[in-house]
């Protein structure tokens, strides 16, 4: 009897450390668990606020943390840059189904169980902390790179392109080779080429600014940023209200402005919920399709990020000249041909480099 006693209570404690574990394994930031095969009501329930911080999905080591907050760092410099996507950055990175995911997490049932003050519930299923690193990283990047990227761009055109263009290319190729049924999937392909393609090709237009359109803009601005390949300021362009929004948050304490600012957030809050859990559920539920046309997104703004190109039309905008019409043109053979080369083979191998590693991670 002693010796069963014994078993049992061996057994027991296994049992914990291996549930510990299996917790800590969800909670990682790169885990695949971490996704609608794995819902929010899985979590165990909990008793203190840092039980609920701990319970909720996302990074848990330092090292976890400092990965995603790297990863921010690249979706916020690449929202700064016209016709290149924070949503391509989390493609290549290989959080874009995670970040969907973790924006899904804000739904009905978590205002339910605000309203019903179970506030500890809430931000156990939330993923806040995957959430506040991610978007720590992108704030950061917008803040302090905005200055470096836009000098590049101005100073250096053509190698600063080529990255973004070695790093795209490479992108199209991973995201392609998770697509299974690649000739059914050819429409969607080619459906999201012709669309961006002809997106990334539009001149901006004058438009109203009524609240309902401010909200609008907000609504597909927003879109954008979470779709690779698609950039949220250049839709803000082609919407006529990129200098409408920036001009409001120079000044954004009036009254005015203030009320111009709060309909453009509330209309990007209902815009990112609401598409981002339509793109997770297409995923899930036509996931070679929606793969296809995310990847013909990426294909057809390789228009806009192509290095060599002539300005036929520019504002400037408090102080700072804006391309509103460009033409691609062939590069000339001489050396910054070869150096723009260099650059893009150098983003190319960095993006199989990531997926490499990302892959071996999947694996252990």
């Amino acid at each position: 009897m002693k010796h069963t006693n014994i078993i049992f209570m061996f057994q027991t404690v296994k049992n914990i450390f291996l549930s510990k574990e299996k917790i800590k394994h969800l909670m990682s930031p790169d885990s695949k668990e971490i996704s609608s095969e794995n819902p929010s009501s899985a979590i165990p329930k909990t008793n203190t606020w840092a039980e609920s911080w701990m319970a909720s999905p996302g990074p848990v080591s330092f090292a976890e943390h400092l990965n995603l907050f790297f990863k921010g760092l690249g979706m916020g410099t690449a929202d700064i840059v016209p016709g290149v996507s924070g949503g391509t950055i989390a493609f290549i990175t290989g959080i874009y189904h995670n970040l969907l995911t973790a924006i899904t997490s804000v739904n009905g049932k978590l205002f339910r169980q605000a309203f019903q003050l179970r506030f500890k519930e809430a931000l156990a299923e939330l993923h806040l902390r995957f959430l506040l690193t991610l978007v720590l990283g992108i704030v950061v990047a917008l803040i302090s790179t905005a200055h470096l990227v836009h000098y590049l761009l101005a100073k250096h055109p053509v190698p600063t392109w080529s990255i973004f263009f070695g790093l795209i290319t490479a992108s199209i190729i991973v995201v392609a080779h998770s697509i299974n049924n690649r000739i059914a999937s050819l429409p969607a392909l080619i459906l999201g080429t012709l669309l961006a393609y002809g997106i990334t090709g539009l001149i901006p237009l004058n438009t109203p600014e009524e609240p309902w359109y401010i909200f609008f803009s907000g609504m597909i601005a927003i879109c954008a940023m979470i779709l690779p390949g698609l950039s949220g300021s250049f839709i803000l362009l082609i919407l006529g209200k990129y200098v409408f929004i920036t001009s409001a948050l120079r000044n954004p304490f009036t009254q005015d402005n203030l009320v111009i600012i709060l309909i453009f957030t509330a209309g990007c809050i209902i815009g990112i919920i609401g598409f981002s859990r339509f793109l997770h559920y297409a995923l899930v539920r036509w996931h070679d399709f929606t793969l296809a046309l995310l990847t013909g997104f990426m294909i057809g703004a390789l228009r806009k990020v192509w290095p060599w190109k002539i300005t036929l039309e520019s504002q400037i905008i408090r102080g700072k000249e804006h391309v509103l019409h460009e033409e691609n043109v062939w590069p000339l053979l001489n050396s910054e041909l070869w150096i723009a080369l260099l650059l893009m083979g150098g983003g190319f191998v960095a993006v199989l480099f990531l997926e490499n590693i990302s892959k071996k991670n999947g694996k252990n």
